[in-house]
C-alpha cells in the first residue's frame, strides 16, 4: 500500500496524506490514527495551553504510535502572543523531526527548528509567500487553495490555478491543501504536480476524531455552501462553518462604523469555539471547516479504512488516465 513520492521518501511514511493541524482537533488520538494508517498525523501545538503541556501530549502520542508524526505551530496576530520560542523548544527537546509551520513572520521559529535538524512543511496561500518561505530554507510547501478551512489569505485563488502556478514556479516540492476528501482528489493533486495532499475537515468525520458526534454529523449533513468568510475587513480572513455566530460576526463587520476589531472579538473567541467540539452545539462559537464539507457523506469512517480507500481510488484513477 502506498505511493512513492518525495513526501513519502523524506518523511518515512507510506501514504502521501498529511493531516491538517486543526485547533481543538489535532490531539494524540487523531494524529496517531493517521500515522498508524500510513499518513502523517499532526499534533496542533497551540491546542495545548503551554509548552510543557505540549511535551506531555507528544509523549502521549508516542504511546499510541511508533510511526512518524509532526507538530504544527501557527503564528498569528495576537495582543499577547503565545510563547512560540517555548513551543519550538518543546518540539526540539522531545525529538520531533517534522514540523508544520504557518502564519506571519515564521522566520525565527523556522531558523530555530532547522538548526535542530527538523524537516519543515510550511503552509502558504500565495506563490509570493511560498517563494519567501523557500528563502527561509523550508523543505516542503503546503499550498492552500481558497477552498481550505481557516485562514485562506486575501487573494482568493483556488487550487486548480494555485497548484499549477506552484508547479511552474517553485523549486521546492509541495503538497496540496484545501478541498481534498477522496482518492480522486489525491490523484488530481499528484497530476497537478503535488507530492501529496493535506486533509483536515475530512478527518474530522472519522471515528477517531476527538470531537462531539453531533459536530461530525453536522459536517456530513452540510453542503459546500455552508461555510462563511469572516474578518475580511481586517485582512485576516477565515473560512468558518456557517452558524448563528458567524452570521452575527458578518453583521458587525459590515455595519460597524468604527472598524474596531474589539467589536467582533467576543464572537471570535477560541474558547467559545472549543465548546462546539466538547458540547456538540454547533452554534456555541466559531469553528473552521472547508468547502469540502459538501463532499463528505455517509457514516463516520474508521480512519485506517478511509486512508486505504482513498489510496485505492487514487491508484485506480491514475491508472485509468495513464
Amino acid at each position: 500500500m502506498g505511493f512513492n513520492t518525495k513526501l513519502t521518501q523524506k518523511l518515512g511514511i507510506k501514504v502521501p496524506i498529511v493531516q491538517g493541524g486543526m485547533q481543538w482537533v489535532g490531539y494524540a488520538e487523531l494524529a496517531s490514527a493517521v500515522s498508524n494508517a500510513g499518513g502523517l498525523g499532526i499534533l496542533t501545538g497551540l491546542t495545548q495551553p503551554d509548552p510543557a503541556t505540549l511535551r506531555k501530549e507528544i509523549q502521549r502520542c508516542r504511546t499510541m504510535t511508533n510511526k512518524p508524526f509532526a507538530v504544527n505551530i501557527t503564528l498569528l496576530p495576537a495582543i499577547v502572543p503565545p510563547d512560540y520560542e517555548g513551543y519550538a523548544q518543546a518540539i526540539i527537546d522531545e525529538g520531533i523531526k517534522i514540523v508544520e509551520t504557518a502564519g506571519n513572520s515564521p522566520g525565527p521559529v523556522i531558523k530555530k527548528l532547522k538548526a535542530a535538524g527538523c524537516i519543515i512543511l510550511h503552509k502558504c496561500t500565495t506563490i509570493k509567500h511560498a517563494q519567501s518561505a523557500i528563502k527561509l530554507g523550508v523543505d516542503f510547501l503546503s499550498i492552500d487553495g481558497f477552498e481550505c478551512a481557516g485562514h485562506v489569505g486575501e487573494t482568493d485563488i483556488t487550487n486548480f490555478i494555485l497548484l499549477s502556478r506552484a508547479r511552474q514556479s517553485l523549486d521546492v516540492p509541495f503538497i496540496a491543501s484545501g478541498g481534498f476528501a477522496d482518492g480522486q482528489g489525491l490523484a488530481a493533486a499528484l497530476s497537478l504536480g503535488a507530492e501529496g495532499i493535506n486533509m483536515g475537515t475530512r478527518f474530522m468525520c472519522t471515528v477517531e476524531a476527538p470531537i462531539h458526534q453531533k459536530i461530525k454529523q453536522k459536517i456530513v449533513d452540510a453542503q459546500e455552501t455552508d461555510t462563511q468568510l469572516v474578518m475580511r475587513r481586517w485582512r485576516n480572513t477565515s473560512r468558518l462553518f456557517k452558524n448563528k455566530v458567524t452570521e452575527e460576526a458578518i453583521k458587525v463587520e459590515r455595519e460597524s462604523t468604527t472598524g474596531e476589531f474589539e467589536e467582533i472579538r467576543p464572537l471570535m473567541s477560541g474558547q467559545r469555539g472549543r465548546q462546539v467540539f466538547l458540547q456538540g452545539d454547533s452554534d456555541a462559537g466559531v469553528w473552521t471547516a472547508g468547502q469540502v464539507v459538501g463532499l463528505i457523506h455517509g457514516k463516520f469512517a474508521i480512519l485506517y479504512y478511509l486512508i486505504c480507500s482513498t489510496l485505492t481510488s487514487a491508484q485506480i484513477y491514475r491508472l485509468a488516465s495513464s
